[in-house]
């Protein structure tokens, strides 16, 4: 019994722990500035998370908005890897202190948790909290005054609707595997490009992908999509992992869909 238990022991540490090790692992050895700034919105403190490039000129500034299940390692090693193709980014923790007692998400007893809580927050406070990081990113004195949003997943839906209510504070969104406003009227108020990134199996969002084409194309708006074949949904956490083979299409697809966020980044520049 000792033998069996103690074989179980050295099994799990010989196994990464955690599915985001390789994430903390890029942030350790990120030769970049990090730092947590806090802001006051809806009436508590927001952690955002900020990651400034390795520069000697103002640079575009992203608003990185996470999944639904806040503002995990992936999220926070995505915002370095943004800032080191010479970007700043700025990830909120759209759930910080949302919850008695609990700072941020990695606070959370774990990722259930703080999707239940995410799933709990109004939606206009989101955009709220969303704007007011905005208002805090234009005073970062290395900002070129270019300003754009991405999101992920649940962060993808809400850079389409912070699309519909920024006007032209922003240059361009970017949505990644999100859905677009419900309300066709939305649509008119949009006053900036919006990118779409999307997995082909994922089937839940780009049945929505139609309705959100023909409202953009309704009122002479940019959106300008793609879908990867054999991706799935959050293809840009897992297709991230390291470990996995270049040829996995998940993989393909975020290295595809990488080079085209920073390409027409830098096209904003």
């Amino acid at each position: 019994m000792k033998t069996s238990l103690l074989t179980a022991i050295i099994a799990l540490l010989a196994f990464p722990v955690l599915a985001q090790d390789y994430a903390v692992e890029q942030l350790e050895s990120s030769p970049r500035h990090h730092e947590w700034v806090t802001i006051e919105s809806n009436e508590r403190t927001l952690h955002n998370f900020v990651v400034y490039p390795e520069t000697s000129e103002p640079a575009p500034i992203v608003i990185v908005i996470h999944e639904n299940r806040g503002l995990n390692d992936w999220a926070r090693s995505f915002a370095d890897q943004l800032a080191g193709k010479g970007f700043i980014a700025v990830a909120p923790d759209l759930i910080s202190n949302t919850v008695a007692g609990i700072e941020k998400t990695g606070d959370f007893k774990n990722s259930d948790a703080a999707r239940q809580a995410l799933y709990d927050l109004d939606p206009d406070h989101v955009t709220t909290d969303l704007m007011n990081v905005l208002e805090y990113a234009k005073t970062i004195k290395a900002g070129n005054g270019t300003f754009a949003v991405a999101g992920f997943c649940w962060g993808g839906s809400q850079s389409f609707r912070l699309a519909t209510n920024a006007g032209d504070a922003i240059d361009a969104a970017f949505v990644f595997y999100g859905t677009g406003p419900g309300d066709a009227e939305a649509y008119a108020d949009i006053k900036v490009p919006v990118y779409g990134f999307y997995g082909a199996n994922d089937e839940r969002v780009n049945s929505t992908i139609a309705d959100s084409e023909a409202a953009m194309k309704r009122f002479g708006k940019t959106y300008d999509y793609k879908i990867y074949e054999g991706a799935g949904h959050a293809y840009m956490r897992s297709g991230d992992d390291p470990e996995k083979p270049q040829d996995d299409p998940n993989v393909e697809a975020r290295n595809k869909s990488w080079e085209r966020l920073v390409s027409i980044l830098n096209n904003f520049n």
